[in-house]
């Protein structure tokens, strides 16, 4: 028998990873292997606003826009419109305007979109006619539903043209109180008649529901000014007054076309009771479609048959042809077949996984960032020579989000615009120190911030001219923080010496509100303190739980905090508006959480937020700088960089923070997966064969007292 083992177990070193999660029907195909988390709760474009639902419905569903792959700052190009759209500007009486009319002239616009012919759905169900023309699954009645459980369930599927209307459709979806759109209150702002349409259908809906009737609620016999369509392929959209920045709205999937057939299919309240619904099961025209979802396991995508063809970028950075991300130019996308998402909660599992060539891409979680990174002399981010021995590569890229140190300018101390004031902000962002910070607290994950505008959106300036000369200089070719004695004449001129309170000659007391108050917050707090006590400020720590401290932020009494913001879109207007007076947290409700106000500050926005990109835009958004850094209401606090790995068989990959649907541009090399999974995960027989050695050498005496006490019975 153990003879058998050992020989078994010889004969399966040449079948493969005995640890290979995957089919073997899978072997050579040409998927990505990636993972989630936790279960996508929207996969209806309308509903879903989540970076871990957008991973899958990026690729399904497409809007009329989209970011380019590699140009960067990030730029808007077709996707299933023609071209990118201008807007049109008109008066209250419809007269038209020229594009560069006053604000206070321009009564509405309009974005007219014309989308590409020949674009079709994927297969559904709810496309599938009979042979009389009539809809197959429109109107399910129990005995039909009999055996289904699963939209696969269903036997037959159709497709037909993506047109016009069914973008109206879409918006029109966004008004619908019963879908629950995070955005209807934004865009009920700025759609023309979007508030009165959103009151219609709750008014209508009430009515069915007064009449105790599950009828579908057709959206396409609600007239609409905000949305209309043309003609087949075309169709407008129209906005009161002006509104610049709507047209990155186009590149989401908010804005992404839905069928009227698949708002009737999934009506059908047999089929919600089987978690048959759009949430669950999307219907798009994108390169992909999901053929498999099994949250507690695994989500497939696969390629759509139906899908209408793209092509490669031709055009990129200057280091993207170097780099190898031009040599697919003008191919033919998507490029996998298929992509397989696997449930896995735990990082560790994950990591090793990725380790073994079971998954092509991963982050790198604290756990493991040790394993994975270094820092050269000038700190540079390196991989570990493990790592670059299995060919893995290193992508960093800064995100275009920003964590600050905030002044509460309504404080009677620390805000105002007064100098004493200033220098004092001034002083305390010299001596809270984010280099410092990041390499501490965020393995150093993060550039600290010169401005508010992070790399790669528009206004930002590199190099000497982007650094903010209050608290850095230029030496070397690079940023240098200010020295602390720097700041602590700063706090003299201020009228605080040493850090003391003239009033009562005592250490002068800051407070800082925070959510912080768990074990793992000690060391970021203490760090904190130790940071303002260079100046010789003694700085009290007010932990509180989130609700108060909201309430703390709405009300503008708190004195310190940290915040943070991550763009909606690529545009200043989206980082600098969060320092725009009207936008006060305390006395507007908005994002301002600092309470800054300047006037010359909002002019200047008022005036760059309609603005398109180039040199005079750039001009006015420098001069807006020029005061946020003059002025200090916040300590700029850092941009988080992203840090992600990926193995040598993956191409195509490069950061795009935007962008949702760059699973199409995604290339494998099948052939040298399977070689490096069969290297990594050879069997180790040689400790079986031991163990087969211990045991038949152990056995031996055994055997010999059996035979012993055999031949004394035959005697």
């Amino acid at each position: 028998m153990l003879g058998v083992l050992l020989a078994l177990s010889l004969a399966a070193c040449g079948e493969g990873p005995w640890n290979d999660p995957y089919p073997a029907s899978q072997e050579g195909a040409s998927i990505v292997y990636g993972s989630f988390s936790e279960r996508p709760k929207h996969l209806d474009p309308a509903r879903s606003y989540s970076s871990n639902e957008y991973a899958f419905i990026g690729q399904i569903y497409e809007p009329p826009l989209q970011y380019h792959f590699l140009l960067r700052p990030y730029r808007l190009v077709p996707l299933t419109a023609e071209a990118v759209p201008e807007p049109m500007f008109f008066t209250e009486k419809g007269e038209p305007l020229p594009p560069d009319a006053p604000p206070e002239a321009i009564g509405f616009s309009e974005y007219r979109v014309r989308i590409r012919p020949g674009v079709r759905y994927q297969p559904h169900p709810a496309f599938a006619k009979g042979s009389n023309g009539a809809y197959r699954y429109h109107h399910l009645s129990a005995e039909d539903l009999g055996g289904i459980n699963r939209l696969g369930d269903f036997t037959e599927t159709g497709t037909r043209e993506l047109v016009a209307e069914d973008f109206v459709h879409q918006i029109k979806r966004l008004a619908d109180p019963a879908v629950h759109s995070p955005i209807a209150g934004l865009m009920a702002e700025h759609i023309e008649g979007f508030a009165e349409l959103s009151q219609r259908l709750t008014e209508a809906r009430a009515v069915a529901d007064r009449a105790e009737s599950n009828s579908f609620l057709d959206l396409r016999a609600f007239a609409f000014a905000g949305a209309e369509a043309l003609d087949r392929y075309s169709y407008r959209i129209r906005l009161q007054g002006r509104y610049q920045q709507f047209i990155y709205w186009l590149a989401m999937p908010f804005f992404a076309p839905m069928p009227w057939e698949a708002d009737r299919f999934y009506a059908q309240s047999g089929l919600r009771e089987r978690n048959i619904t759009l949430d669950w099961y999307p219907v798009g025209s994108g390169p992909f479609m999901l053929s498999e979802n099994n949250p507690n396991l695994r989500m497939v995508l696969s390629r759509n048959p139906y899908f209408h063809g793209e092509s490669y970028p031709e055009e990129g950075m200057p280091d993207d042809q170097a780099a190898g991300l031009l040599r697919d130019a003008g191919g033919a996308l998507p490029f996998v077949e298929r992509a397989v998402y696997s449930l896995e909660k735990e990082n560790i599992p994950y990591w090793y996984k990725f380790l073994q060539g079971y998954y092509d891409t991963s982050g790198i979680a604290s756990d493991s960032f040790d394993q994975a990174i270094g820092f050269s002399s000038q700190g540079e981010a390196l991989l570990t020579d493990a790592l670059r021995e299995r060919g893995i590569e290193l992508l960093t890229a800064v995100e275009s989000s920003v964590f600050y140190l905030g002044f509460n300018m309504r404080d009677p101390l620390i805000g105002g615009d007064g100098e004493s004031a200033r220098l004092l902000r001034r002083a305390i962002s010299i001596a809270v120190d984010y280099d410092e910070y990041v390499s501490i607290f965020a393995n150093g994950r993060g550039v600290a911030a010169q401005g508010p505008i992070p790399p790669g959106i528009f206004g930002y300036r590199e190099g000497e001219a982007g650094i903010n000369p209050y608290i850095y200089r230029w030496e070397e070719g690079r940023a240098v923080r200010r020295g602390i004695e720097e700041a602590r004449a700063l706090m003299d001129r201020a009228g605080f010496p040493g850090g003391r309170d003239p009033a009562t000659a005592e250490a002068l007391t800051l407070y800082y509100d925070t959510t912080a108050s768990g074990p793992d917050d000690k060391a970021r707090l203490s760090w904190m303190r130790k940071q303002l006590a260079k100046l010789g400020i003694q700085l009290v720590i007010r932990a509180t739980d989130y609700n108060r401290f909201q309430e703390k932020m709405r009300e503008g009494t708190g004195q310190l905090f940290i915040w943070g913001w991550n763009a909606d879109y690529p545009d200043p207007e989206n980082f600098l508006f969060l320092l725009y007076g009207p936008n006060s947290k305390a006395q507007g409700g908005g994002e301002n959480a600092a309470n800054y106000q300047n006037p010359s500050f909002d002019i200047l926005f008022d005036r760059m937020k309609d603005m398109t990109d180039g040199p005079e835009r750039q001009a006015v958004i420098d001069q807006m700088v020029e005061i946020l850094r003059r002025d200090a209401p916040w300590n700029w606090g850092y941009f988080p960089q992203a840090f992600s790995l990926h193995h040598a068989w993956v191409r195509n990959l490069k950061p795009n923070l935007m962008a949702n649907n760059t699973l199409k541009y995604r290339r494998v090399d099948p052939a040298l997966r399977e070689r490096s999974r069969e290297q990594w995960n050879r069997p180790l027989v040689w400790p079986l064969a031991l163990v087969a050695g211990l045991l038949l050498v152990g056995g031996l005496p055994a055997v010999r007292i059996y035979r012993q006490r055999e031949r004394g019975r035959a005697l």
